[in-house]
């Protein structure tokens, strides 16, 4: 037997009620489980927030994988320069970002390292082993042969929490310390001569094509063996702040194009021209 309604409560207001009641709990149940993964509180600490043209301060204080005292001023008046934000016991994105760093700049044979541009890598963990600082530089150098003078050329810093701070507030790098690792984005921060923050490339895997053009960016063209080849690269290519890539400019592209063929018509022309001179007569001239 079917149990009776209250009286006065028809089943359209219990169905109405019931529908109310299912809906609140689906909008509540993944507040709930967000609020439960820590997960997501970590993700919202770290990240990078960009801040083009930013000064890095020159006179802060570190020490290099040789134990000698510097600034970091030393390794950055004379850009460009690749800064890189890591930390020497990273158990995975660390060596991941210092492997893709060294494939990609093998792979961009005509900018070198050991003259063109610096890579500089200060460590976000101010209790890092010297012994350990030291192994990971050497292990990080033999992955690019070659490397001129690479303790200069690419060195590994370590130093004071107060020297840390700055340098990441600087630039705009956000992470957080859990437990005894550290959560911490993947980007390496282009900077121009003096230290000045030119532009971010994101991933520990980068297109040698962004990593030349940013760098040839930040040096003004500067660098390299030829310059013209530069300028009609910085012309044709620019940074794409959405897709955080540089892109193909396709206006420029067929403004390029539309020059060479003037230049390669006019001098046809003008050889036409020059030979046909030089085939007329004396005697053709004057009738």
């Amino acid at each position: 037997m079917n149990r009776p309604l209250r009286k006065g409560v028809s089943p359209a207001h219990w169905s109405r009620r019931l529908t109310v009641v299912l809906f609140a709990f689906l909008l509540l149940l993944p507040h709930a489980a967000l609020a439960a993964d820590p997960q997501d509180a970590i993700l919202k600490e770290i990240g990078v927030d960009e801040k083009p043209g930013a000064q890095v301060p020159l006179d802060l204080p570190f020490t290099d994988a040789s134990g000698k005292a510097v600034r970091l001023g030393d390794y950055l008046r004379d850009g460009p320069v690749i800064l890189t934000l890591n930390y020497y016991t990273c158990p995975m994105l660390c060596p991941l970002t210092f492997r893709g760093l060294a494939a990609t700049m093998e792979e961009v044979k005509d900018l070198s390292p050991s003259k063109d541009y610096r890579v500089v890598t200060v460590s976000i963990d101010p209790a890092e082993i010297p012994e350990i600082v030291r192994a990971k530089a050497n292990e990080s150098h033999a992955m690019v042969p070659g490397l001129k003078d690479p303790d200069s050329r690419w060195p590994f810093l370590y130093g004071s929490a107060e020297s840390i701070r700055r340098v990441t507030e600087a630039v705009g790098y956000r992470y957080l310390r859990v437990g005894t690792e550290f959560a911490h984005p993947s980007a390496q921060i282009v900077l121009s001569h003096g230290g000045k923050v030119s532009r971010y490339l994101y991933g520990f895997d980068i297109p040698p094509r962004d990593f030349k053009l940013a760098l040839l960016e930040a040096a003004d063209g500067k660098i390299g063996a030829t310059s013209a080849e530069n300028v009609i690269l910085l012309y044709c290519f620019h940074y794409d702040p959405i897709g955080k890539k540089y892109s193909l400019v396709a206006m420029n592209v067929m403004k390029l194009a539309g020059a060479v063929t003037l230049v390669f018509l006019g001098g046809l022309l003008a050889v036409l021209w020059v030979r046909h001179g030089r085939s007329v007569t004396p005697g053709e001239k004057g009738e």
